[in-house]
């Protein structure tokens, strides 16, 4: 089977996305302080890995349109429920009787279990987040692209991912810490937790260009443009 620059460039990216996706959710269990000037804010690793999602959705969206990035949403709630699944799998099978020996060196139960064994409920919060989130994302980058039309691939891209990024942050932190944290504290989590992914989302603008650029200039390949209707005007082909 021969495989177009199109279609190999969509697998790419529909790749990236699904890895950096589960990544997110396996490493936001690390915990570390942003410091900028007197703001100072624990934030969790997955403020690193999830903002990428958000790149590659748009430069799906970009070029592919809008079919194409809810499909590879999709696709990446069905790869992170497939990994949890393993991994909760993982934690159910007993363990070898000598790893618990006092000179085994390798990764014990307790490690394991304790980066492994999340609860359901941020599990829940994270896949409603993520599913509401992008699809947000996907609707305002296609809808700001109608409306410009086609130009300003900067405010669509930014415009898109601040809006998303402030809905997936208010589902997830509302789901998981409902009735956990007082409404006060909840407060300051969500204003705390979107300032950082609004400055993450901002430096990733020259990111977004630099790859519409890339796929462009090196492959050749044209963004969909769409019409007053926003539908496509017509299809690319490498």
């Amino acid at each position: 089977m021969s495989l177009d620059k199109r279609t190999r460039l969509f697998a790419v990216l529909a790749a990236f996305f699904c890895t950096a996706l589960v990544m997110a959710d396996i490493i936001a269990v690390k915990l570390f302080v942003i410091r900028l000037g007197s703001f100072v804010a624990p934030v969790s690793m997955g403020l690193i890995a999830f903002p990428v999602t958000f790149v590659l959705t748009d430069t799906l969206n970009e070029f592919y349109g809008k079919k194409a990035a809810r499909f590879v949403t999709w696709v990446g709630l069905g790869m992170a429920g497939f990994a949890f699944t393993l991994i909760h799998i993982a934690l159910a099978v007993e363990w070898a009787p000598f790893t618990r020996a006092p000179d085994y060196r390798g990764t014990v139960e307790a490690s394991f279990n304790n980066v492994f064994g999340g609860s359901q409920r941020i599990l829940i919060a994270s896949m409603i987040a993520y599913v509401i989130g992008q699809l947000s994302d996907i609707a305002l980058f296609h809808l700001l692209k109608r409306v410009t039309h086609n130009r300003l691939l900067w405010l669509r891209a930014t415009g898109s991912t601040v809006v998303s990024q402030l809905i997936d942050t208010v589902v997830f932190q509302c789901i998981a810490w409902f009735q956990v944290l007082p409404a006060q504290v909840l407060g300051e989590v969500i204003l705390t937790t979107y300032a950082v992914k609004l400055l993450v989302a901002v430096g990733l603008t020259p990111v977004i260009y630099a790859v519409h650029a890339l796929v462009e200039r090196l492959l050749k390949l044209k963004p969909v443009l769409l019409g007053a209707d926003g539908e496509p005007l017509a299809e690319h082909s490498g």
